[in-house]
């Protein structure tokens, strides 16, 4: 059996829809660090806004979507930084044009 990687962990997140933006969060640049270790996986990931109400919600897409697409991970760990803080440069070319914005 193969492990997963943090390239797999990294295509499952893109399953993970921002609810208030509609862009995958890997595209949004909220997913800062993904380590895998055997079947345990940790995603250090952030949020638009610290004093976002969906934070709770957004974490468990991300646990069910890893669960979905990665069988192989178990374990799931989520821990959420404010450090550095989320900007809209964090963004991919791709989501930027999702949301109208063009390249920068």
């Amino acid at each position: 059996m193969q492990m997963a990687t943090d390239t797999d962990i990294r295509e499952a997140l893109r399953h993970v829809l921002d609810p208030e933006i509609g862009v995958n969060i890997v595209d949004l640049g909220l997913v800062y660090r993904i380590e895998v270790d055997g079947a345990r996986a940790r995603i250090v990931m952030t949020m638009t806004n610290p004093a976002c109400p969906l934070a709770d919600y957004l974490k468990d897409l991300v646990t069910s979507a890893i669960r979905q697409h990665v069988p192989d991970v178990v374990d799931v760990d989520i821990d959420l930084e404010w450090e550095p803080p989320w900007d809209p440069d964090m963004m991919s070319d791709e989501a930027r044009q999702q949301l109208g914005e063009g390249k920068r």
